[in-house]
């Protein structure tokens, strides 16, 4: 693939702002900027490069800290001055050890509901790792196989007559009720989200790219 970076707009210092973006969660883990020498050490090395404009030099995300950030995608916006960086953070984004350098919080209307399965996930996993009494998920892994299997049939169940009945709200109660049962069970059987969303794109995406062709 050419890759043509003079369609880029640098500012007059030579740079341009690159806005780093999780890209499992699509939480926005960082601002940095780029050159252009940084931005071809990104692409040839597939792992996030900036400039420094305090210290004017190129430095590597996770090079002291091995907090690096494996590049996946990177698009550029409609006036072409600015980039979205897709990576997989390996390790914390932020120097400070928080998982994205936006972590303090000026104003908030509503939740933000884009990143909830993670956010999930991280809850049934610590209710693994620390049991609280009293809590279903604790009592879930407590009570082993046996019991998360029979919650995901049953809520299996509850979907379909749901569904059957064609009633939304009560259907899309049911789905969110198994969706918890299954992460619970994925966390219990080691399976990630990323492996579930790579079985996707490899069965439903990918595929279906080869059979246009």
């Amino acid at each position: 693939m050419e890759i043509n970076i003079e369609q880029l707009s640098f500012n007059e210092n030579g740079l341009i702002p690159a806005i780093v973006q999780d890209a499992n969660t699509g939480g926005v883990l960082t601002l940095a900027y780029m050159n252009r020498d940084s931005l071809m050490k990104t692409i040839e090395t597939k792992e996030t490069w900036f400039f420094s404009r305090k210290r004017q030099e190129l430095w590597n995300k996770g090079e002291t800290s091995g907090n690096k950030q494996q590049v996946k995608k990177i698009a550029f916006d409609c006036d072409a001055d600015a980039l979205l960086v897709q990576v997989t953070p390996i390790g914390p984004a932020c120097h400070t050890g928080e998982e994205t350098c936006f972590h303090n919080e000026l104003f908030t209307n509503e939740i933000p509901s884009h990143d909830i399965v993670y956010q999930v996930i991280e809850k049934v996993k610590n209710r693994r790792e620390n049991p609280i009494d009293g809590a279903y998920t604790s009592y879930l892994f407590e009570k082993g196989i046996d019991k998360i299997l029979k919650k995901v049939g049953e809520e299996t169940t509850e979907v379909v007559i749901g569904a059957k009945n064609n009633d939304r709200k009560e259907t899309t109660s049911e789905i969110s009720d198994l969706t918890y049962h299954t992460l619970v069970l994925m966390e219990l059987m080691g399976i990630s989200i990323t492996d579930v969303k790579d079985e996707l794109l490899k069965r439903h995406i990918k595929k279906e790219g080869q059979n246009r062709e």
